[in-house]
């Protein structure tokens, strides 16, 4: 089915492929903004390079962090429309890939985990994904690195894909140990990040005239923290504070986790709270290799100006969701934390673009979701039916109003959490994922700060607050849906069994 459709794509006109796409109607799914390209774009198709980074919060110089040394990230957001208001659809690898590669949130493609059963291609194999639509109107897709969470997913949908690589350790007894974190006395290309980078470069210099959709799966900062010393050394382990443990008060019981991803490394203790000084260590592990990360970044950028490909290359860097580094005594991501669902998003259009935003920042809410309908415009290629919002019109002009909410969610096995911020507060609703009946509601402060202190849902002072947020999380969670876990069948796009 996957080859007839591609065949199809070939052989059809684009505008009779656009008159299919749009031309569906289906209430579950909405439809997207115009596909016709604006008046300033030149002739020529954009490319598009998208810096697709891993387990990265949106700790960064140009986020007003002030001890993270991110310079090429910086100096990108000061080419582009910096995002303060970036929101992941699920806080975990898989789901967030699949949900960024197909304009389709979790709850749509029923897809959640990292394991068999949220690969994309095994359980929803006619899903129109982002690079089977542009290699089937003749770009050249490029995968490099960590792009979906299964290597072998999708596969077929890029020209050129070279997989992500596994962990490199560099001291004598630590891959045995599988340990936490390393600062190895090597060059950049000895981490895979740096290997990942001159494969881009390398690719970069090969490109010739067709047009080119490019994803660098960058895999810093997730575990291990494994970075160049000199990285390591750009930071004084003092300058970190250890975070207050302490959970919010009221706290539905399942919000976090015991973070079982950073038990699985060595040097790690298998149970209770890391220690002060184990958790300044692995907070300099972080940044570290979130440094180590910004030079790879900045590698590439400048064989992208270097080639003369800039000129007609839109850049995009995201995050696939956030992370927890010992607030609440936790680690990692996999809640619906403001910590794990906010993302760093910066989008730079082409230099030649006439209309291009240099050096803004815009406090709309965007979601992860909205990066394929964006793209997808930005190109002038046929809109398939997806739920993200294009951010075409942000980038012309980034204070524009926007949306009102944006949207996660987190299973927790016959439980799932459903959640809605509208950039200063979050509402949180844990639902049986078979009935929708609420079993618990969470309230949380965040005007001041990405930590949640307490639960103040049901608090008549803030009866309104509550009031409008549920209301905007039950327009896009109904109490009347049907299972979370219901068989979902998406052909085209099209959700065929609603």
């Amino acid at each position: 089915m996957k080859f007839q459709f591609m065949t199809f794509m070939k052989v059809v006109p684009l505008m009779l492929i656009a008159a299919l796409f749009t031309g569906c109607t289906q209430s579950h799914i909405s439809s997207n903004q115009s596909t016709q390209v604006t008046k300033q774009q030149t002739k020529t198709p954009p490319n598009v390079l998208v810096f697709f980074i891993d387990d990265l919060r949106a700790d960064l110089g140009t986020y007003g962090h002030p001890g993270v040394i991110s310079p090429n990230i910086d100096k990108l957001a000061a080419e582009g429309v910096k995002f303060n208001h970036a929101y992941a659809q699920q806080a975990i690898c898989g789901p967030s890939r699949v949900s960024i590669m197909t304009g389709l949130r979790p709850e749509t493609t029923g897809l959640y985990t990292i394991f068999k059963n949220g690969r994309l291609r095994l359980n929803q194999p006619d899903v129109v994904s982002m690079p089977q639509l542009f290699k089937a109107n003749g770009y050249q897709t490029i995968s490099i690195g960590k792009v979906y969470h299964h290597v072998t997913d999708d596969q077929e949908s890029w020209t050129t894909h070279i997989k992500k690589l596994d962990n490199f350790y560099s001291i004598p007894g630590n891959k045995e140990k599988r340990f936490a974190y390393e600062a190895g006395d090597v060059d950049d290309n000895f981490y895979k990040d740096g290997k990942v980078a001159t494969d881009a470069i390398n690719t970069l210099k090969q490109l010739e005239d067709d047009p080119f959709l490019m994803f660098v799966g960058f895999s810093k900062p997730h575990l291990p923290f494994n970075a160049p010393k000199k990285y390591w050394d750009l930071y004084d382990r003092e300058q970190f504070a250890v975070p207050s443990r302490k959970k919010p008060n009221d706290m539905y019981r399942l919000a976090l986790t015991k973070w079982g991803e950073l038990r699985m490394y060595g040097g790690i203790p298998k149970e209770g709270d890391v220690d002060d000084e184990l958790t300044k260590t692995l907070i300099h592990a972080y940044y570290a290799t979130v440094s180590y990360m910004d030079a790879q970044v900045g590698r590439v950028m400048q064989a992208l100006e270097e080639t003369g490909l800039r000129e007609n290359t839109m850049v995009v860097f995201i995050s696939d969701h956030g992370y927890k580094l010992g607030e609440y005594g936790a680690w990692n991501k996999h809640t619906n934390m403001e910590l794990d669902t906010r993302v760093p998003m910066i989008i730079s259009r082409e230099l030649s673009y006439k209309n291009r935003q240099a050096g803004v920042t815009s406090n709309a809410l965007v979601e992860n979701v909205d990066i394929f309908s964006t793209i997808v415009e930005a190109t002038g290629l046929p809109m398939p039916k997806v739920e993200g919002k294009s951010l075409i019109p942000l980038l012309d002009n980034p204070h524009m109003p926007w949306k009102e909410a944006a949207y996660s969610l987190f299973t927790r096995g016959k439980t799932m959490g459903v959640t809605v911020t509208d950039g200063e507060w979050r509402y949180t609703e844990w639902r049986d994922a078979a009935t929708q009946q609420v079993k618990f509601t969470e309230l949380y402060d965040h005007v001041n700060s990405d930590v949640a202190k307490a639960n103040v849902s049901g608090h008549s002072q803030y009866r309104t607050i509550e009031h409008k947020l549920k209301t905007l999380l039950h327009a896009k969670f109904p109490l009347n849906a049907p299972s979370f876990y219901q068989k979902r069948q998406i052909k085209n796009n099209q959700l065929l069994n609603q």
